[in-house]
């Protein structure tokens, strides 16, 4: 590989951490109100939910990396990133445990 595309490549790479802290750290200053969960939906949701939410995100952030030359050309690289990267992350990350919907 190419020292050219090795630099564009780790610089993508950067800048997708980078949008996705800003777009988790955005959600997490939204004020949720919380709601008290019993502890099987609480066990659920740590043991089942939070780790496909994690596999989710990764994926996402997979996809979001592929298709950030054409969703940028085409002017919805926020949109992509937000369906591809931020819903899945903040329902993974921003969200109380045990509270299913976000």
């Amino acid at each position: 590989m190419g020292q050219r595309k090795k630099r564009a490549l780790i610089f993508a790479m950067i800048a997708v951490l980078v949008l996705t802290m800003s777009g988790f750290q955005a959600m997490a200053e939204d004020e949720m109100p919380i709601e008290k969960a019993s502890g099987e939906a609480m066990a659920a949701d740590l043991v089942l939910l939070r780790p496909l939410g994690i596999a989710a995100t990764a994926l996402g952030t997979v996809l979001f990396v592929a298709s950030l030359p054409f969703s940028a050309t085409g002017g919805n690289a926020k949109g992509a990133f937000n369906k591809l990267v931020g819903e899945p992350g903040g329902f993974t990350f921003a969200r109380p445990l045990g509270r299913v919907e976000y």
